[in-house]
């Protein structure tokens, strides 16, 4: 009942008959929430509020909790997403979550279909500055592809050796939507947002010696930048950057088909 067809289908079927109101009640009692035992109460209607369900923050939580609430929220959604899971957790995890796939590199464990598909239209492209950025810039990559959007991915394109950025203008060129995920000084969102003709989101990440204060001098950078167009998240958020990046999207559409 979290997608907004199979809800419209079940109130056209109480108003013509054929479902009758206890049973309709009793799929839609726990839309607003349901509680998973006396440590969470997950919030299935976020889909139909937002267009995005709810993802699980796994760092803090422990396997068994993480293990019960994907229980709960796979009969409710297709796809159920875990983020910040080390290798130890998930390998604790598969005895008790069916379907579960590991995404190592973005740490992410999810319950997925067999295929995702590309439900919107339009392309994020997402860039690092280094390959140590890859692991935000994974987090990024992958929620967004679950979320049902196309990603291109270009990494290892910092500053310190521009002539790689624009060797791969066409990354660019081609994307509605950037994500630019850079350490050290943070620079690379600003040179990226001079060339792009579409919003930049800039993630700020904690790589980079004593003096990036575990990525304070990049985010203040990046909120600093002299190009236009940029947005910016919290250091290491590649998850809020890849919503923010998709919501961009959905809104485009929504404008077309207005």
């Amino acid at each position: 009942m979290t997608d907004e067809k199979a809800l419209q289908s079940l109130l056209k079927a109480v108003a013509n008959g054929t479902v009758s109101t206890d049973a309709a009640f009793s799929q839609l009692k726990d839309l607003a929430y349901e509680s998973v035992g006396d440590f969470a109460k997950i919030d299935h209607h976020r889909s139909l509020r937002t267009g995005f369900p709810e993802v699980i923050w796994g760092q803090d939580k422990t396997p068994e909790q993480i293990a019960r609430i994907m229980g709960v929220m796979g009969q409710h959604n297709q796809v159920v997403m875990a983020t910040r899971i080390n290798p130890e957790v998930y390998v604790s995890l598969q005895p008790t979550v069916r379907g579960l796939r590991y995404y190592e590199a973005a740490r992410i464990c999810a319950i997925v279909p067999p295929t995702i598909e590309v439900r919107y239209s339009g392309t994020i492209g997402i860039l690092t500055a280094g390959t140590a950025d890859l692991p935000v810039a994974e987090e990024a990559a992958v929620t967004a592809e679950l979320s049902g959007f196309k990603v291109t991915r270009l990494w290892d394109v910092g500053v310190a050796g521009i002539h790689r950025l624009l060797n791969n203008r066409h990354v660019i060129e081609s994307a509605s939507v950037l994500i630019v995920v850079a350490g050290m000084e943070g620079a690379l969102p600003s040179v990226v947002a001079g060339l792009a003709d579409c919003p930049v989101i800039a993630v700020p990440t904690s790589i980079g010696y004593g003096a990036s204060f575990g990525g304070l001098a990049p985010l203040l950078t990046m909120l600093n930048s002299c190009a236009a167009g940029i947005g910016v998240v919290n250091i290491d958020n590649g998850f809020g950057a890849a919503v923010l990046a998709g919501q961009i999207l959905r809104s485009a559409e929504k404008l077309r088909m207005s």
